[in-house]
């Protein structure tokens, strides 16, 4: 019997007779996928870094150069305006 608890979550499989080792823990890995926890805890430990100081600039650069130059398209007329979404605050 494999078992494997993550706060609430319990996902068990038992050994059918006749099966093999692979069978039993194939059949596990799908309950596990099936369950959610692995992509929980992967979201989790994704969200859950600190972007370093030199990151976070980086792509602030990155984002402020993309707007001016699609600023300038947009005046030049080479680019489509796009409406602004409801809902959204620009600074």
């Amino acid at each position: 019997m494999l078992l494997f608890s993550s706060m609430s979550i319990n996902v068990e499989v038992n050994r059918n007779p006749g099966e093999n080792a692979m069978g039993v823990l194939r059949r596990f890995s799908r309950k596990v996928q099936g369950s959610g926890i692995i992509q929980r805890k992967r979201s989790l430990r994704a969200s859950g870094r600190v972007q370093s100081h030199y990151k976070v600039k980086q792509r602030a650069l990155t984002l402020i150069k993309r707007r001016e130059a699609m600023a300038e398209l947009i005046k030049l007329g080479k680019a489509p305006i796009k409406p602004e979404r409801p809902g959204r605050k620009h600074s």
